[in-house]
């Protein structure tokens, strides 16, 4: 037997556009009332990251963003269920994309806005190369498999597990794969150094810095805008003289860029995370 959310997300691509955004939207607006958890982590992640704007400003934007995470999960209907050619002309790729084709490894840095799986779906269609990304395995199997086939839709794409480590990574950008890497978020203490992000103190994973110099890569910012017509993903300059000698201080300006990133569009990046949630030793919780 299928599962259902399965079988409604197969639905809901035979849906147009608009119906679907449309439903996203409402989703969203209840979410932000009902999941009170959730829009109190959104809450404090904007007060910590925008402490300049007021609690109403706040308030808007994370409601926005509640609406763009709904519509986002509920895209990927269409994304992997909708028509190849449906879902190449909702995909558009702009910017510096010959930093993804010319010689030499590459890191994409994809940080986590809400348009991060089509994102993927585009770079792994639309460029000519073949891409891995390191994925989580989900607690349910029939979830997961669907995930991983959704993910592995287009393209030569490759899922490479977290619990696999370092090794398979580097080999893949040795092979010439690019990477699809999304290290923005707080992973807990273990691999994480502290740095600062919009001025406070956030474990942050080194991995981008770290994966590019073991892989001899460039790194390549792509970020995601979901759009009233689909998504436009953004590729900008590979980043000169990235990284350094200095892992610290790399992972420093990693999130000093995402921050410029962040502030072209705040209401569609990932605050239902707890983004500040691991502190140093003798901190108390900000949450």
């Amino acid at each position: 037997m299928q599962h259902p959310g399965i079988l409604f997300m197969r639905a809901l691509a035979l849906l147009p556009l608009t119906w679907i955004r449309g439903l996203g939207s409402a989703m969203g607006h209840m979410l932000f009332v009902l999941a009170r958890q959730r829009r109190h982590i959104a809450l404090t992640n904007l007060r910590l990251a925008y402490p300049q704007w007021s609690q109403a400003q706040r308030r808007a934007v994370a409601r926005r963003s509640f609406v763009y995470f709904s519509q986002a999960f509920l895209d990927r209907s269409w994304l992997w269920h909708a028509d190849p050619e449906i879902v190449r002309n909702r995909l558009r790729i702009v910017g510096a994309t010959q930093d993804l084709t010319r010689d030499g490894a590459v890191v994409m840095f994809a940080p986590h806005f809400y348009g991060m799986d089509a994102g993927g779906s585009a770079v792994m269609d639309q460029i000519d190369r073949p891409a891995c990304t390191i994925y989580t395995t989900q607690p349910d199997a029939v979830l997961d498999a669907w995930m991983q086939r959704g993910r592995k839709r287009f393209g030569r794409a490759t899922l490479l597990s977290r619990t696999e480590g370092v090794k398979p990574i580097v080999r893949a950008l040795r092979e010439g794969k690019m990477l699809y890497l999304l290290p923005d978020m707080d992973f807990g203490p273990g691999d994480s150094v502290f740095v600062p992000f919009f001025g406070v103190t956030a474990a942050t994973l080194p991995s981008l810095p770290r994966f590019a110099k073991l892989g001899h890569a460039r790194v390549v910012p792509v970020v995601t805008r979901l759009t009233d017509t689909g998504y436009e993903v953004r590729v900008h300059p590979a980043w000169p003289d990235y990284p350094g000698d200095d892992v610290l201080a790399d992972t420093a300006l990693m999130n000093e860029r995402l921050q410029g990133y962040i502030n072209e569009m705040p209401e569609q990046y990932y605050w239902v995370h707890k983004r500040f949630k691991t502190r140093p030793p003798g901190e108390a919780s900000l949450y």
